[in-house]
């Protein structure tokens, strides 16, 4: 059984932006909503409340996975990555099933189709299926890959669950409808956010990113202790620059020109963006020391950034900015 890695307190960042960086942007600042979830998990604090679903089970794609970020601040999100094709697949998924039911609402089993979803399967670094992974928090943690028998993954639900707790997640899910206690149907419990992190949800939510870095900015600059607007505003930031961009017209030009600042920053926020912490870090330091002055004080930003996004206390991190440190003095 894989061991879980250890998960900052601090859960704000990380999460996995993939899902996001390659929607249209709003046509106007007033674009509808499309009536799902708020597609940033950085704004919102983990809860122990209950949360309405459709289901315990519930199909995720790279266009929805979004949702699933912001219900993980409730409950753990348990991710299933597999294909139609794959024998081992259809042995482990029944018993994931089953043990989420089982569980009644401290989980909920998000099913990813590796050949439909490539954006996740990315992400998630999916190198063989099945593979198990779960988001805390709006932080994705792997978990296993292959199917395992049935009392591991039982242990390994159970392990999740202990540090979902130790992060304040410890929430319920409740399929919508079903009666509560009283018989009654349960109703969402809406948490109402702070007005500036609200209309950061909203204009994320529409694909406004430019809006929901100015709603960031002004809440920081209401409260510069604000940490969870700064995480925030690293994350849509980055979100921000990832529209429109061509993989492999970022990488060629990164490739063509090692010293180029603004080349290889792009290539760090595609690593970034797709779980690649470590090569995102060590692109922005190797490139530090060619630059003057005020290259190198845009290069010390966008890794502040990317540390707010991987979380602070993130073991990658704190190397990372040991580096950084060595290198300015």
């Amino acid at each position: 059984m894989t061991n879980l890695p250890p998960v900052p307190a601090g859960l704000r960042g990380a999460v996995d932006l993939s899902s996001l960086v390659n929607r249209p942007p709003a046509a106007t600042a007033t674009a509808p909503a499309d009536g799902g979830a708020p597609a940033d998990a950085a704004g919102a604090p983990a809860t122990t409340g209950s949360v309405a679903v459709p289901g315990l089970v519930l199909d995720a794609t790279d266009a929805t996975f979004s949702q699933f970020l912001e219900l993980s601040n409730t409950v753990p999100v348990i991710v299933d990555l597999w294909a139609e094709w794959c024998g081992p697949c259809k042995q482990l998924s029944p018993v994931l099933e089953k043990l989420v039911a089982e569980h009644a609402g401290r989980f909920v089993l998000a099913k990813v189709d590796v050949d439909a979803n490539p954006q996740l399967t990315e992400a998630f670094q999916a190198q063989s299926i099945p593979a198990v992974a779960a988001v805390i928090g709006g932080r994705p943690v792997q978990l296993f890959v292959g199917a395992l028998p049935e009392a591991q993954v039982r242990d390994v639900l159970e392990q999740v669950l202990e540090l979902a707790a130790q992060n304040g997640v410890t929430g319920t899910a409740v399929v919508e409808g079903a009666p509560a206690a009283d018989g009654e149907p349960v109703e969402p419990e809406p948490e109402p956010l702070p007005p500036h992190h609200q209309d950061a949800y909203d204009a994320i939510d529409r694909g406004d990113y430019e809006a929901a870095i100015a709603a960031y900015t002004t809440a920081i600059a209401q409260d510069p202790r604000d940490q969870l607007a700064v995480a925030g505003l690293a994350q849509v930031s980055l979100i921000a620059r990832l529209q429109g961009a061509s993989l492999a017209d970022v990488r060629a030009a990164a490739a063509a020109a090692p010293t180029d600042l603004a080349a290889q920053l792009a290539v760090a926020d595609l690593d970034v963006s797709g779980g690649h912490v470590d090569d995102a870090f060590d692109r922005v330091l190797t490139v530090f020391p060619t630059q003057d002055q005020a290259g190198k004080d845009q290069a010390r930003a966008r890794l502040l950034e990317y540390f707010e996004i991987v979380g602070v206390d993130d073991p990658r991190v704190t190397a990372a900015r040991r580096r950084l440190t060595m290198l300015l003095y």
